[in-house]
Parts: C-alpha cells; sequence; structure tokens
C-alpha cells in the first residue's frame, strides 16, 4: 500500500474540491485507476468511502465566513446530498452489473461530455 501516494490523491482532490468544487469522480477515481491500478468499481467504491465522512466542511466553512453562499445554499447542499445518499445507492448496483470495459467508457463519455460543455460555456 503505497501511504503517501494515497496522501497525495486526498490532497489534490481536496484542493481541487476547494477551488472548482470537484474531487470524488474526477481526480480520485481516475488517479486510483491510472496511479494505483484499481480497477473502475473498486476506484468508484473507494472514491465513495473517502466522501463519506464531512471532507467538504473545511471548504464549505470558508466559503460560508468569505459571505459567498449563506444558508439557502446550505440548504440546498442539504438536500443534494439527500438525492445524492439515495442516487449513490442505485448507481452502485447499476456499476455492480456493467462491465469494467462498458464503465470505463461511460465515464470517459462523461468527463469528455462535461469537458466540451464547460470549454463552450466559457466566453
Amino acid at each position: 500500500m503505497n501511504l503517501a501516494l494515497y496522501v497525495a490523491v486526498g490532497l489534490l482532490a481536496g484542493v481541487l474540491s476547494g477551488l472548482f468544487g470537484v474531487g470524488g469522480g474526477i481526480i480520485i477515481v481516475p488517479a486510483l485507476v491510472f496511479l494505483l491500478g484499481f480497477g473502475q468499481v473498486a476506484a468508484a467504491g473507494t472514491s465513495l468511502v473517502a466522501l463519506l465522512l464531512p471532507v467538504g466542511l473545511g471548504g464549505v466553512l470558508s466559503y460560508y465566513q468569505a459571505g459567498k453562499i449563506d444558508g439557502g445554499h446550505i440548504r440546498a447542499g442539504f438536500l443534494i446530498a439527500a438525492g445524492m445518499f439515495a442516487g449513490s445507492f442505485l448507481g452502485s448496483k447499476v456499476a455492480l452489473v456493467l462491465s469494467e470495459l462498458l464503465l470505463k467508457r461511460l465515464f470517459a463519455l462523461l468527463l469528455l461530455g462535461l469537458a466540451i460543455k464547460t470549454w463552450l460555456s466559457a466566453r
């Protein structure tokens, strides 16, 4: 087990999460697959373990203290979290029946689509 690499992946995910609101799927999963040799399903599950605890609390406090989010944003975040709870359970059930190859390709399409949408919207 490469402890330093795991910590480095977590640090990178934390910094990028604070900057852009990303971390699990966009940083941790690819890092586990490409740097640490995880399968796609194991990487997704491990990412969920990492996100299980309130890893975003530091970022939330920082944005709240700076006045960039308020109680309404926090309520919206909790509602999103409730949806994520149910959605991650259902998504994991689907992921467990798909092949590694199909799951990897679907993940790549998701990232590509998001990249194109982000590129085109940045005018």
